[in-house]
């Protein structure tokens, strides 16, 4: 496994500074091999190609973006100090960002953990923090990156329902938070061996497949209608409890079984009906 490394390199202003001196001495020196003869030429063709290789070995390093040096394949170092510098011309130099990226996965279709088709993406914020690992260890590490992403979002999707319909169950609508921690950890964990460091995976998206969305769609509904209809009846059966509890401490009525089960049922028509209810005079007589 190769491990990142500082690289050697000196200041390349300096060795600006000698090279230019180099190229005007030779020039100097070629002018001069008329009277000095060989000794002179040969004089002025190493101070040339001295000062053209200085030239050739300088190099920028960017803020956030890191220079890979190797000599002939093998790995020397890395530089990291942004600025202008010198290493040797034989090293081969490759720029590595180590800015902060990042990307948006497609609508993945994958089956949820009940066999359900759903259409799922994630943003990935990430950043590269061993450039030798990413060159050396993965082919290309931005598109390793990409596919193992993608691998441990359908993965994830595939071992939760998109919803939960008993309580205490996880799902991938109702613990997003904790569904993007996962997400990150395991994309994290594809990618270690990458010189990759993931910041932040989120839920970008999330909903049925197209064509079983209508039919989710109703039974959505339809608990959500249930859930409603159970809150009314618990209310509507304490209100009644304590109607007929009141009554029976303030003696304002004495109701036998019969007359509290009709006064029972009437006052829960009322309060669960959809509609309002409509008032009936009664002229008569209330026990009949």
């Amino acid at each position: 496994m190769i491990v990142e490394k500082p690289a050697r390199y000196t200041s390349g202003y300096t060795m600006l500074l000698l090279s230019l001196l180099g190229l005007a001495a030779s020039v100097f020196l070629f002018t001069q091999v008329e009277g000095h003869g060989t000794g002179a030429l040969i004089l002025a063709l190493l101070v040339l190609v001295g000062s053209l290789l200085g030239l050739i070995g300088l190099f920028v390093v960017n803020p956030n973006q890191y220079k890979v040096l190797q000599l002939f394949g093998a790995y020397v170092g890395t530089a990291k100090s942004p600025g202008l510098k010198w290493a040797s011309p034989f090293y081969s130099k490759r720029n590595v960002s180590v800015r902060i990226r990042n990307f948006e996965t497609g609508k993945l279709k994958v089956n949820d953990q009940r066999g359900n088709p759903v259409e799922i993406g994630a943003v990935v914020v990430w950043k590269v923090i061993d450039t030798a690992e990413a060159l050396f260890e993965v082919n290309d590490y931005e598109d390793y990156v990409h596919v193992q992403s993608e691998s441990a979002l359908r993965g994830l999707a595939t071992g939760y329902p998109y919803d939960s319909h008993t309580d205490g169950e996880k799902s991938l609508v109702g613990d997003l938070g904790e569904i993007s921690v996962k997400l990150r950890d395991q994309i994290q964990d594809r990618l270690k061996k990458a010189g990759v460091d993931v910041l932040e995976a989120r839920i970008s998206h999330l909903a049925y497949a197209p064509e079983i969305a209508s039919a989710m769609l109703r039974r959505q509904q339809a608990s959500a209608v249930v859930a409603a209809r159970q809150q009314i009846v618990e209310g509507a059966v304490g209100m009644v409890e304590t109607a007929l509890e009141r009554l029976s401490e303030k003696k304002v009525i004495e109701l036998d079984e019969d007359r509290k089960a009709v006064m029972v049922s009437n006052l829960m028509v009322v309060l669960c009906s959809d509609h309002d209810a409509q008032p009936v005079i009664n002229t008569g007589s209330l026990h009949q």
